[in-house]
């Protein structure tokens, strides 16, 4: 391509022409999803917007070239109580795991519907205690940790730069996320990294006791397991910079003893809803769920090929106000827009030119509607429509089913099964429903050598 992709980092406060450490393998991490409720259209945010650059990315480098890393944690306070609240009758380890693996169904099935592409890996946190209990044996040997009261700390004064990304001075630094200023700490900003657990709570066997991690120590050992001590592009929201990113680099760089975690540090901004803070309180609350499969929001439902274009109407970076408003402009949009198949066609250079311009969806947008729009003069421009559809991920389908919505179809119809073997008809009926709703048909049959119940879809023509 003859422009370079250039992003802005937030550790250096500027735009800058992208480098990765290895055109070969490019590297990217991005915190996911904390899995003990449904995912909230602010959780959609940040997995739409790294997916427009995860598209990006293997279009500049190739597919075979880019590895994505995206969390699931899995261990975490309110998933305990979460799974004590509606599993009381259960053991806490098997309610647990009830709460994460629906949870985690769900969040997969919502943003397969927005027309994201699965990440190339996804760690569970659970799967990486090993990783974890190395890193922190390698900040107590190298003079970073320290363990007392119980748990295993952070000592933030043992790092020079320590606030280098959120650049707040230590002595302005609150306590870390969850952990409170006890007297046991040797700093008040000393963050914890293992924490001992009572008999019902969940935990393995470490050098320091039957504990569990904190926060921040799960996606320093996955992102370093699977893409190597220093990557080259780390993301998330904008809440996320302190403590958590600050936290991540002070435990990487001291464990690895590197210069930094990630080269770029990349952060959507926040979601507002109809001009008010999303919250429970304010009761404007909503799940990617709900938009997608409910009237709660505007009376009526959702398409997530019209949430996904709402979303990225705005800069990644710049605040987004969610709105009824919103959504129809982007129905709007969508509805003009011609259903193509790329043909193995190239992009156009002015969507490509806005993509490489710190990711400006705005522009891009902007540009595939004039593309669009001249796509009904010169048919031959089709092709070149759709691949630049393709790249946003907003490709109008019609009669084809495109590979992200499959993988949607996918999750739900695992879903529809799990709730027939827990004899839920009324909520496995639902999703056969709205499927039906949407063109998709489901055939239930039976394995011919297990017997088992087996779903089979086709869209209706």
């Amino acid at each position: 391509m003859g422009f370079s992709l250039k992003l802005y980092n937030t550790l250096t406060r500027e735009k800058a022409e992208f480098k990765p450490i290895d055109r070969q393998n490019v590297r990217m991490y991005v915190c996911g999803p904390t899995v003990y409720d449904y995912a909230h259209i602010g959780n959609a945010r940040p997995v739409i917007v790294f997916d427009v650059l995860f598209r990006l990315l293997r279009h500049v480098y190739g597919e075979n070239h880019v590895t994505y890393a995206r969390n699931i944690t899995d261990v975490d306070d309110k998933i305990n109580a979460r799974a004590l609240r509606d599993h009381p009758g259960l053991p806490l380890n098997e309610a647990i795991r009830a709460v994460t693996e629906k949870t985690e169904r769900q969040f997969h099935a919502d943003v397969a519907e927005l027309g994201c592409l699965e990440p190339t890996v996804e760690p569970r946190a659970t799967d990486n205690i090993e990783q974890m209990i190395g890193i922190i044996d390698k900040l107590i040997a190298n003079g970073h940790a320290y363990v007392a009261g119980g748990e295993v700390l952070f000592d933030t004064k043992s790092m020079r730069d320590y606030g280098r990304l959120s650049k707040r001075p230590l002595d302005e630094q609150q306590a870390g996320a969850r952990v409170a200023v006890d007297a046991h700490k040797k700093n008040p900003g000393d963050f914890v990294l293992w924490k001992l657990s009572s008999h019902n709570e969940p935990g393995w066997e470490s050098p320091w006791g039957r504990g569990r991690p904190g926060w921040h120590i799960e996606c320093s050992a996955m992102s370093g397991r699977y893409l190597g001590e220093v990557f080259d592009i780390h993301g998330g929201g904008l809440d996320l910079i302190f403590p958590h990113h600050e936290n991540e680099i002070a435990q990487s760089r001291c464990a690895h003893g590197t210069d930094v975690m990630a080269n770029v540090w990349m952060h959507n901004g926040f979601v507002q809803v109809e001009g008010r803070k999303m919250s429970k309180s304010e009761g404007n609350f909503i799940t990617i769920y709900d938009l997608l499969h409910t009237e709660t929001f505007g009376g009526r439902k959702w398409p997530g090929d019209v949430l996904r274009l709402a979303m990225l109407m705005t800069h990644y970076r710049e605040p987004i106000d969610f709105s009824v408003k919103r959504l129809e402009e982007a129905e709007r949009l969508l509805s003009k827009w011609p259903a193509a198949d790329p043909s193995g066609a190239a992009p156009c250079d002015t969507v490509l030119e806005a993509l490489s311009d710190d990711l400006n969806t705005v522009a891009a947008v902007q540009a595939l509607h004039a593309l669009a729009q001249e796509t009904q003069s010169d048919k031959a421009l089709l092709p070149v429509f759709a691949a630049s559809a393709d790249l946003l991920g907003v490709l109008p389908q019609k009669t084809e089913i495109d590979e992200a919505l499959a993988s949607a179809v996918d999750a739900l119809v695992a879903m529809r099964l799990e709730l027939l073997k827990a004899k839920n008809f009324a909520e496995a009926d639902k999703i056969r429903n709205e499927l039906s709703e949407k063109g998709i048909q489901l055939k239930d049959g039976k394995d011919p050598v297990t017997g088992e119940r087996v779903t089979t879809w086709e869209v209706k023509r």
